[in-house]
């Protein structure tokens, strides 16, 4: 049986594996981009470097990591840390896209809102301060994972006295869309392409 644990130093490829192979809209995105990497670097990478305590795995049977969700407690304080300490060591690997908006290719978007991240720029993070991440593999979807995971990571934030989740899911992604009111989230005003969910904690 699948076990969930804590996230260890050493997880990071499986977890860049799991985020590329369930990042277009939960289907499998390999090659939708010239890099398969950036996935990995903008979504998942950076909260397990900044809050490795704030992170959780699946583990198989077998001994690999097939799921996972990450998080801030602090999405005003992630995000400073994100523009100034983050992204800037890839700003030679994936530099700011110069093609006109509606001339960007998929990559050129993302590298686009990467560098685009900062305290602020996102309008949930004052009620809802903390915001996560969670993506499984196929073989691990639809058996209560991701309810598990969400609540492991809720616990973790009720003991900082955090008061507030939100995350944000691809306007594509219709499980995800029905899943999350299923455990306590409610949409909130969001961004066009994606739809944004807020839970009190």
């Amino acid at each position: 049986m699948p076990v969930i644990r804590p996230f260890r130093s050493g997880d990071e490829p499986a977890l860049s594996e799991i985020c590329l192979r369930t990042a277009d809209a939960g289907a499998d995105a390999t090659g939708v981009f010239d890099d398969d990497d950036l996935w990995g670097e903008v979504f998942v990478i950076p909260y397990v470097t900044r809050h490795p305590d704030l992170a959780f795995v699946v583990e198989t049977d077998d001994g690999r990591v097939a799921g996972y969700v990450v998080g801030t407690d602090d999405t005003r304080a992630f995000e400073d840390w994100f523009a100034g300490e983050w992204w800037p060591r890839f700003a030679q690997r994936w530099p700011r896209p110069t093609a006109p908006e509606g001339e960007r290719t998929r990559q050129d978007g993302t590298v686009a809102y990467a560098y685009g991240r900062r305290a602020g720029a996102e309008p949930f993070g004052d009620t809802y301060p903390a915001h996560l991440h969670i993506d499984l593999l196929p073989e691990l979807q639809g058996q209560g994972f991701g309810r598990r995971l969400i609540e492991t990571l809720v616990d973790a934030l009720r003991d900082r006295g955090v008061t507030g989740l939100h995350l944000a899911a691809d306007a594509r992604n219709e499980g995800a869309i029905a899943f999350y009111p299923r455990l306590g989230f409610e949409r909130i005003p969001s961004h066009e392409d994606v739809v944004a969910f807020g839970r009190t904690i």
